[in-house]
């Protein structure tokens, strides 16, 4: 790990935080993560998720408006899809925060998604711990969009999100889609069109077929691009935080937070070194036995070779011997 990134970082150069950021999406990160993770767990994280079109960008650009008129600090993270040619991030819905762009305690950075899913970017929550230890008061993150695979944004963000617009079917198609679980607080932006009060009544009907031991997920209804309803949606975040707070689900959730962080870790490493086992299996091999040789090479006895699979069991001593 370069000492010169640490000390800068430490110092207050944001132009160390980028680079620890970029670090940390090349997967080499660890080093330095392990130094600056005992200064996270200060800062307010805000997951944003929503459906293409909901206005994702618009709302994260007056919240960050709306915090910093408060004297609060703030980094946001925006994951972006993916370039299918320069698997980049595509950076269009960035202009909408240009007029963050120069303002020196908001810290802007948008990431590929690189076809991760859940909506997140593989380092995003180095990222977040990042902002975290580097001081920031609130870190804001939006996600690429919304669907049955992308409820990962719970398990980063303190307080979540859920965004949604009148007159269209994808509101609906969300609610179904198990989103209603994740949601802290519903925001039904666009609030000036003819269905807002329509689909305010859908979410308070979905909702009462659920039952919410504790947090009862709020609804807000905004207009992001005048601002109207930031405050109240805001307000909606800080009761939700002091919720998590007084009752002691903070600790439980960033508990949970810390293991999903340690799984998606630990399973990303053991796809990569079964990848290499798996080539250099024999192609003759069937599925269960080929598993078991995989198996066997993390000490794990597969069904094959516990059941005296004799050639599984010559197979996995060459494989393993040659590793």
């Amino acid at each position: 790990m370069n000492d010169d990134l640490l000390a800068a970082f430490r110092a207050g150069d944001p132009r160390a935080l980028a680079r620890a950021i970029s670090r940390c999406e090349s997967g080499r990160g660890a080093e330095l993560i392990r130094a600056l993770y005992p200064l996270t767990g200060r800062a307010l994280t805000v997951g944003l998720t929503g459906p293409p079109g909901v206005g994702k960008s618009t709302l994260t650009s007056a919240i960050v408006a709306y915090v910093r008129a408060q004297g609060k600090t703030v980094g946001v993270i925006s994951v972006d899809p993916s370039s299918p040619f320069s698997h980049g991030a595509l950076l269009g819905d960035r202009i909408r925060l240009a007029e963050h762009f120069v303002d020196p305690d908001v810290f802007i950075r948008s990431m590929a998604s690189r076809g991760h899913l859940g909506g997140l970017a593989g380092a995003t929550a180095d990222a977040v711990s990042l902002m975290d230890a580097f001081g920031k008061d609130i870190v804001l993150i939006e996600t690429v969009g919304v669907g049955q695979s992308e409820i990962e944004i719970a398990e980063v963000a303190d307080t979540t999100l859920v965004a949604l617009q009148p007159g269209s079917g994808d509101s609906v198609q969300v609610l179904k889609a198990g989103i209603l679980e994740i949601a802290d607080v519903f925001v039904v932006n666009k609030s000036d069109h003819p269905m807002a009060l329509q689909l305010q009544r859908e979410i308070r009907s979905m909702m009462e077929m659920l039952d919410f031991s504790g947090w009862v997920p709020a609804l807000v209804s905004t207009q992001a691009l005048a601002g109207t309803g930031i405050d109240k949606l805001w307000d909606a975040v800080v009761r939700h935080d002091a919720w998590l707070r007084e009752s002691g689900a903070i600790r439980e959730k960033r508990r949970a937070a810390f293991a999903h962080r340690v799984r998606q870790l630990a399973v990303g490493t053991l796809e990569r070194r079964v990848e290499d086992v798996i080539a250099d299996l024999a192609d003759d091999l069937d599925p269960y036995a080929a598993s078991d040789i995989v198996l066997e090479t993390f000490g794990v006895h597969g069904g094959a070779i516990a059941t005296g699979n004799t050639r599984a069991r010559t197979a996995v001593r060459a494989t393993v011997k040659g590793l």
